[in-house]
């Protein structure tokens, strides 16, 4: 695969991921999020299993505790980001958290400088203080009226920068994207469905009137997106699939709008070109200049 076809590959998967944020934002008026993340990545655990055998099946190495455990902190990452998104759909938009959730961009290199020593190209620390304007502007001019759900959109966009860049490593390590998909959804089911029960009520009628969602989320959104990213990431960079990615705020903010109707003041709108302005230039910059750079061939 090229990496032309790699990032067209993510760029498919940020389009599901649009669609799943109305579903996720629905789903919230049947059931409780801990039960729907529990229920949504279980069930794509069970849709990648069979693949995931054949895979190992097929491989020619075979994966060591190490994997497995490296494996397992991909789950973690998976699991705060999910449960932190689907908290924060409680209380703010498709719109806003679609958005605030791509903020991952400038969060991915700038975890690189401090977990991995990788450093960024200068225009990370620009894009950062342009994707905080946009907040700002998203929030009406006034930070307090930024709510829960927008924090905590933050906080989750902070959860998937770590778990593309734990991605992006261990399928690279590993060769296992099926090995990886699964063990990240089984973790990420397990955790809420141990939470769910002590926080949240449930019933089969509950489940039956949010079945669509869930249904929806675990075999599209999580069973097939996350395959295409850890499949995409095998030939492409961390940063340059987190670029790809982040369209998944164009897509969740277009369909909150066709389908759920939302609407966002014009200084939330100037705040969505903004930030969608820094997930850009976070990669066309580094990767002009190193054109650039590189010497031209004989």
């Amino acid at each position: 695969m090229t990496r032309i076809q790699a990032n067209l590959v993510l760029l498919l998967a940020a389009a599901i991921w649009g669609g799943g944020f109305v579903a996720q934002s629905t789903a919230m008026d049947k059931i409780g999020p801990f039960w729907f993340v529990g229920l949504r990545f279980a069930i794509a655990a069970l849709a990648v299993l069979p693949f995931a055998w054949l895979e190992a099946r097929k491989s020619e190495t075979k994966l060591v505790r190490r994997d497995w455990l490296a494996f397992g902190f991909v789950g973690l990452a998976l699991f705060s980001g999910a449960i932190t998104q689907q908290i924060g759909l409680m209380t703010t938009t498709v719109t806003n958290s679609s958005f605030l959730t791509g903020l991952y961009v400038v969060f991915v290199p700038v975890i690189s400088v401090v977990a991995l020593r990788r450093y960024p190209h200068w225009i990370i620390w620009p894009a950062a203080g342009m994707s905080l304007s946009g907040i700002f502007l998203m929030s009406g001019g006034a930070l307090t009226n930024l709510t829960t759900g927008d924090l905590l959109s933050i906080v989750c966009a902070f959860f998937w920068g770590v778990q593309i860049i734990l991605a992006g490593l261990f399928v690279m390590s590993s060769g296992r994207p099926l090995a990886l998909s699964f063990t990240q959804f089984a973790v990420c089911s397990l955790l809420c469905l141990l939470i769910a029960p002590w926080v949240e009520t449930i019933s089969v009628d509950v489940i039956l009137a949010s079945g669509k969602e869930i249904l929806y989320v675990g075999l599209i959104s999580s069973g097939l997106a996350f395959v295409l990213q850890v499949i995409g990431q095998r030939y492409t960079t961390a940063s340059q699939a987190a670029i790809f990615l982040s369209s998944e705020a164009l897509f969740g903010a277009f369909l909150g709008a066709l389908l759920l109707g939302e609407v966002l003041p014009p200084l939330g709108y100037l705040g969505c070109v903004i930030i969608f302005a820094a997930m850009l230039i976070v990669e066309i910059i580094p990767e002009l200049t190193r054109r650039k750079s590189s010497p031209s061939p004989a």
